[in-house]
């Protein structure tokens, strides 16, 4: 059985997106990112499948399965990795040359349930707040990756569900990188008290 984590790339003030519902604060870093993205390529080793909400999804099929991303080292295992879609609209996720993704259209919580027990190896969220939100409620993330980014915005949305009981975390590793990025690795405690 997978394991579901979401990784968030999340500004020091803690937001995943802006008022807007937008995040843009990875084009505001300075210096590369080369280090890091190593690092997420040894940890897509481990990631047997994404899932993306349908603003996510769009997003990324603007860019990863195109030649645009032909220079990024992660590309070849971003692009690996089996997909599915969350969305109530969409009939079909294409992915450029690659296999599409899965729609899942029914209800996202039995769905992640089931995508769970077939993968052998990580699940992982990107972005999708909304989403991530319903799968915290649910109770069915095991694990989070924040990446924090050296930029503070002031306001935004904030990459935990607001309103809902505190989600119980143990750090498992943090680690910094180039660009000041610091990636913190968190798993999910179930129940208070356990």
């Amino acid at each position: 059985m997978g394991q579901l984590v979401v990784q968030q790339f999340v500004t020091a003030d803690g937001f995943a997106a802006d008022a807007n519902n937008e995040f843009r604060a990875y084009e505001l870093l300075d210096g590369g990112t080369a280090e890091f993205e190593r690092n997420q390529v040894e940890w897509l080793k481990t990631v047997d499948a994404m899932v993306l909400g349908a603003s996510t999804y769009r997003m990324f099929a603007e860019y990863w399965p195109t030649p645009a991303s032909e220079g990024e080292i992660i590309s070849p295992a971003l692009n690996g990795l089996r997909r599915y879609v969350f969305s109530s609209q969409l009939k079909a996720a294409p992915w450029g040359d690659y296999p599409a993704a899965t729609i899942e259209s029914g209800d996202a919580v039995e769905a992640i349930r089931r995508i769970k027990d077939e993968a052998a190896g990580t699940v992982v969220l990107w972005g999708s707040l909304t989403l991530s939100e319903a799968f915290f409620a649910a109770g069915e993330v095991d694990g989070v990756r924040l990446v924090v980014m050296p930029v503070a915005i002031g306001a935004g949305r904030g990459a935990f569900p607001a309103g809902q009981d505190p989600a119980l975390l143990t750090l498992l590793s943090a680690k910094t990188y180039d660009a000041g990025l610091v990636e913190l690795e968190y798993m999910v405690r179930s129940g208070r008290g356990e």
